[in-house]
């Protein structure tokens, strides 16, 4: 089972603009981090990243590898897509966190039956209010 991460997806004003963003880096995009997260060897293959947006994860692009930046940093190679998955309340943080594979939530539109899913600012106030 693979490892993931989390971060903020800081700036975004809206889920267009940060599919907007994405369509225009090619097949992959890089994030530039201080320190190679220590547990990268559990995170590729297989791994992603969950972009937290307005206190929920919403979206996620596949970990590619990781790689030397300039001044000792390390750059986190994604690929420059966003799979939407079923949206879950996800306290903001500095940086990047792990996020177990049991914990992560699913793809919208996975084999599963999931019912009826919210759109994401409705699910952004139930979570605020404590009721998801």
């Amino acid at each position: 089972m693979p490892l993931h991460l989390t971060k903020v997806a800081y700036g975004a004003q809206s889920l267009e603009e940060m599919r907007s963003w994405f369509a225009t880096r090619g097949a992959e995009a890089r994030l530039t981090t201080r320190y190679l997260p220590k547990r990268h060897e559990e995170i590729v293959p297989g791994g992603s990243l969950f972009w937290i947006f307005k206190h929920q994860l919403v979206m996620r692009s596949p970990i590619l590898r990781f790689e030397e930046a300039e001044g000792g940093r390390t750059n986190i190679v994604i690929a420059a897509k966003l799979i939407d998955v079923l949206p879950r309340p996800k306290r903001a943080h500095q940086g990047w966190r792990y996020l177990e594979d049991a914990d992560a939530p699913r793809d919208l539109g996975s084999d599963e039956d999931s019912g009826e899913v919210l759109p994401g600012h409705i699910a952004a106030d139930l979570a605020r209010l404590g009721l998801v």
